[in-house]
């Protein structure tokens, strides 16, 4: 008996725990420390049209309870992950989540409809990127945006189509409902917070671009309130992230509304984490007599 497996915008999901975009690589990279089958999914780097070098200068810098980011979307191209990644991904046994991010609309559009020929489960898409055809504002920010940019892939892709909501925004709830509006199968939640370093020696930033995103244990309580905010105003599945380290963590964003979770930070500190969170939700599980989907929303 499966306690652990949920559906996902029509997929099945072995378990609810989702490696996070942005800290997993392409899933391969993992492979040589555990079996990564065991995982419910793998969200992959954030992938852009025609790729990134990422950001110059320091990239992640420790915090209590935590870590500050500027990776800068780093990544090898959609193209590339087409011809040379997706085979791969699909070869470790779990679902396939691609995170999609642009600078603009023609930027999303056009790697959406180059990954319909990919053989993925979910399209996952990042609206946390700066829009430059909008003075740098996040395309995530404003529920308009997000509601248009939605919209727009929708009507391109094949794939089952997630939304990934920053939480620099007014209001969460807002932002999901317009997602849906937009025809999103479901919402992600939350990508990083904005924070910053100053490095006292130098007496400058740490980062050249000054300003990162904040992840980890940390931000916990914020992102289960946005996730709470969020599955409580929409239909649709919400996966939910931000500082999940446990498989306390888990339940409780699950209990608040989360169909599944994602973890990254707590990848960096122990690479096995997500598989310590997937024994702990079966034993919870085995000692309560129920299995995960009985759980979920309830609060």
């Amino acid at each position: 008996m499966n306690r652990l497996s949920v559906n996902l915008c029509g997929v099945e999901l072995k378990n609810p725990v989702i490696a996070a975009s942005g800290t997993f690589g392409f899933g391969t990279e993992y492979a040589e420390l555990f079996d990564v089958s065991r995982l419910g999914g793998i969200s992959c780097k954030g992938l852009t049209l025609g790729g990134s070098r990422g950001n110059p200068g320091i990239r992640v810098w420790e915090t209590p309870s935590g870590m500050l980011n500027s990776i800068g979307l780093e990544n090898p191209s959609v193209p590339v992950f087409v011809k040379r990644e997706c085979a791969r991904m699909r070869s470790l046994g779990t679902a396939v989540i691609v995170n999609l991010g642009g600078h603009s609309e023609e930027d999303y559009l056009r790697g959406a409809e180059l990954l319909n020929s990919a053989d993925i489960d979910i399209l996952e898409l990042n609206v946390s990127c700066p829009n430059v055809l909008q003075g740098g504002m996040a395309f995530g920010i404003m529920p308009d945006s997000i509601e248009h940019i939605t919209r727009r892939v929708r009507e391109v892709t094949r794939h089952p189509l997630m939304v990934k909501l920053t939480p620099q925004t007014a209001s969460i709830a807002a932002a999901a409902q317009a997602a849906q509006a937009g025809g999103a199968d479901a919402v992600s939640l939350v990508n990083t917070f904005l924070g910053m370093a100053i490095d006292t020696k130098s007496r400058k930033p740490v980062f050249n671009n000054v300003y990162a995103g904040l992840s980890g244990s940390a931000i916990m309580p914020i992102a289960l309130r946005m996730v709470h905010q969020a599955a409580h105003a929409v239909s649709i599945p919400v996966v939910g992230m931000g500082g999940i380290a446990t498989a306390d963590d888990a339940l409780q964003f699950i209990m608040a509304g989360a169909r599944a979770i994602q973890v990254g930070t707590a990848t960096f500190a122990n690479p096995t984490a997500m598989l310590h969170i997937i024994d702990g939700l079966n034993a919870w599980c085995a000692a309560n007599d129920t299995d995960i989907n009985e759980i979920y929303k309830t609060i």
